[in-house]
């Protein structure tokens, strides 16, 4: 039995628009999607913000109804069955809400231990182990007022854990998060996979889904293009190399004039401070480098690399750069 089996599942939103002419209009957040998450696994939905990563893992968690399809979670109906599935999910959707502040970290997990009415036996010894789990056993009396974000979400971490779930529901837990914290959180996730639990993790930072999950789910306004493991996105662009140009100043006709290379493939453009880091596929990049600079001779050029594809490659293939800025 998959432990997430999601069958033509389309979300609705409506809202409204103008001031004095006021319209409803309707919004598609999910679009008859299909999906499959066996028992066990590690997976993850890759996609910009807004393809609706969030509003399928609140439909998973039963916070949200769908309009149509069906989604059942350990065999579970997430809508006819809610009461009992709740108590086997875990959810985290961080951020600064979901605490309470004024508490202690330890009065945070024992408080939502009783409203999973965990049994007070299990609770003394569950909350220390917790505790040591998300590393915050020597902060765990101070309020949770003093923390910091990542000793937030580490604490998030622990709270989803209290009632031991079958499956995680993780959306974007490293999101804002400095490099050490979203680190130590990725740890905490693989390791909770290791010890059996279903991980379904949504995020739009390609090189933690390519470090985490064994499959992943694309998803792009509403719709899911794409499931397959991270190497196999990869492999979309496993016929290209990418040339990486830093410069200063290059104006929009040469880099027009550049998009016009007829081999080039595609081409991304990063602003960093006052610099221009410019992304370029092509068959065989590092032959063409030469061509490109030639284009680039009224710019100054500070950096030139050449190195193979990454997931992020794959998923500007995929969705396009648009989404890259959403």
């Amino acid at each position: 039995m998959p432990a997430i089996l999601v069958e033509n599942l389309t979300r609705i939103y409506e809202t409204t628009t103008g001031v004095i002419r006021r319209k409803k209009k309707e919004i598609t957040a999910l679009d008859e999607i299909d999906l499959t998450v066996e028992a066990g696994e590690l997976f993850g939905l890759l996609g910009p913000n807004g393809a609706g990563k969030t509003t399928l893992t609140k439909i998973l968690a039963t916070i949200l109804l769908p309009t149509s399809g069906t989604v059942r979670v350990l065999g579970m109906d997430a809508v006819a069955q809610e009461k009992e599935l709740r108590h086997r999910l875990g959810i985290l959707f961080g951020g600064e809400r979901g605490l309470y502040w004024r508490l202690t970290g330890r009065q945070n997990i024992q408080y939502f231990a009783d409203l999973y009415r965990v049994p007070p036996a299990e609770v003394k010894s569950r909350v220390p182990e917790l505790l040591e789990l998300v590393g915050l056993s020597d902060r765990a009396d101070e309020r949770v007022e003093g923390y910091s974000r990542g000793m937030k979400q580490r604490l998030h971490v622990a709270r989803c854990l209290i009632h031991d779930p079958d499956v995680l529901l993780l959306d974007e837990p490293t999101l804002g998060l400095d490099p050490v914290a979203a680190r130590e959180i990725r740890g905490i996730i693989r390791g909770l996979n290791d010890q059996g639990k279903t991980v379904f993790l949504t995020s739009h930072y390609m090189f933690e889904i390519d470090a985490l999950c064994e499959r992943v789910a694309v998803l792009n306004k509403g719709k899911i293009l794409m499931v397959d493991t991270p190497s196999a996105l990869k492999d979309l662009v496993a016929d290209l190399e990418v040339v990486e140009i830093e410069c200063l100043g290059a104006p929009a006709n040469v880099l027009e004039d550049l998009r016009q290379h007829p081999r080039l493939q595609d081409m991304r453009v990063e602003t960093r401070e006052h610099k221009q880091i410019l992304h370029l596929q092509a068959p065989a990049g590092s032959e063409l480098v030469q061509e490109f600079l030639q284009i680039l001779k009224e710019v100054r050029v500070e950096k030139v690399i050449t190195r193979q594809p990454t997931l992020e490659d794959a998923y500007v293939r995929l969705v396009g750069e648009e989404a890259l800025h959403i």
